[in-house]
């Protein structure tokens, strides 16, 4: 029997939309890029002739009229994001949506609600819990042991440059600061580690980027399987990294990089007596590296299996209701639970929720 190649499209031809087309190109032949759509109708030309595109529109709702498409790959700014996987949906196509997937934890039940009437679907773009070194750190669980306590640090370095792009440091635009935008590939992977959680406290603070968001976050987690994590996201720091550290009962698994691992960049310590550990972390080495690679090609496994593509809204949610509860802790001062967040909360309406405390400041 044939392979099936599924049509894909590209809304905003922006940085990140490279990685994307790399990945379609990289997909040998499972997938082909047939339009890419942008505000910009200049750079989607330039786009779509850089990856050889057949055709190239000023909007996505030209785009979403013209083609037939099995789904697009929205890497727009993210308060663009849920209208346009609101139209993908309505359209029958299944958004492939960049991080953060909504500005708010209402703004993805708005989506979870449209995707049960429609036979598409939306997924997360989170392209670390896909990397060789994630998929085996899950896949060895049981033989790690308890898992005992983990830290989750992203220390990236963002300047004034950066933030002079007019979408960037707003609650209205990004939805928040890097505990939005930056550090929610680390938390993301360390939640898919470690399961389900049950509790924050949090800071959350302007440091020295004069913008409306934080520009540094940090967090105290408690698990429902016991175990603690501490979470840091900043984006002050000048020697930047992206490091996890999970502590389990028989060995410590690390990794440090910056915006993308391979194997080269993680090291497990056994604990005494559970050498064994070693080799079966080595036993199946990976050249990969954690990129839009690895991730495009399990949403297309999924596809191929008649399934949903993941991240899924329901994996997804999991992650933002931890990034409002830690903005919600950050800004009352109080501990948050899971759960604690409900519809009329209004750190579900918006991540800022009853306000940023120096929102006032000069």
């Amino acid at each position: 029997m044939s392979q099936r190649t599924y049509r894909a499209a590209i809304i905003g031809t922006g940085g990140i939309a490279h990685a994307h087309a790399q990945a379609v190109q990289a997909s040998g032949g499972r997938a082909e890029l047939v339009a890419v759509a942008d505000v910009d109708a200049g750079r989607a030309r330039e786009f779509a002739a850089k990856y050889d595109v057949p055709h190239a529109y000023g909007s996505a709702e030209e785009l979403l009229a013209a083609q037939d498409l099995d789904f697009a790959h929205l890497c727009t700014p993210p308060a663009l994001h849920t209208p346009l996987a609101l139209a993908c949906l309505e359209a029958g196509v299944t958004a492939l949506v960049e991080k953060p997937p909504t500005l708010s934890l209402a703004e993805l039940d708005t989506l979870i609600e449209a995707e049960s009437r429609s036979t598409a679907r939306v997924a997360t773009v989170l392209q670390h819990r896909f990397g060789a070194g994630a998929l085996r750190l899950r896949r060895l669980a049981a033989d790690l042991g308890r898992p005992l306590l983990a830290t989750c640090h992203t220390q990236w370095y963002r300047d004034a440059a950066y933030y002079a792009v007019p979408w960037r440091g707003t609650w209205e635009s990004e939805g928040g600061g890097p505990t939005m935008g930056h550090g929610i590939h680390q938390f993301d992977l360390l939640l898919s580690v470690l399961g389900p959680w049950s509790e924050v406290t949090a800071v959350a603070v302007r440091q020295a980027r004069d913008v409306d968001t934080e520009d540094v976050s940090m967090a105290l987690v408690t698990f429902a399987n016991g175990a603690v994590a501490t979470v840091v996201n900043s984006v002050l720091s000048p020697r930047q990294t992206s490091e996890l550290r999970f502590d389990y009962e028989h060995a410590t698994v690390e990794v440090e990089h910056l915006y993308g691992y391979t194997d080269d960049d993680w090291t497990v310590t056994p604990a005494p007596g559970h050498e064994d550990v070693t080799a079966l972390w080595g036993a199946d080495p990976s050249s990969a590296s954690s990129g839009h690679s690895g991730w495009f090609a399990a949403v297309l496994d999924a596809f191929d299996q008649g399934q949903a593509p993941p991240v899924t809204t329901a994996d997804a949610r999991q992650t933002m209701e931890f990034i409002a509860a830690l903005y919600a802790s950050a800004f009352t001062g109080e501990r948050v639970r899971a759960g604690q967040i409900t519809a009329d909360s209004p750190f579900a309406l918006r991540m800022d929720g009853t306000g940023a405390p120096w929102r006032n400041q000069k």
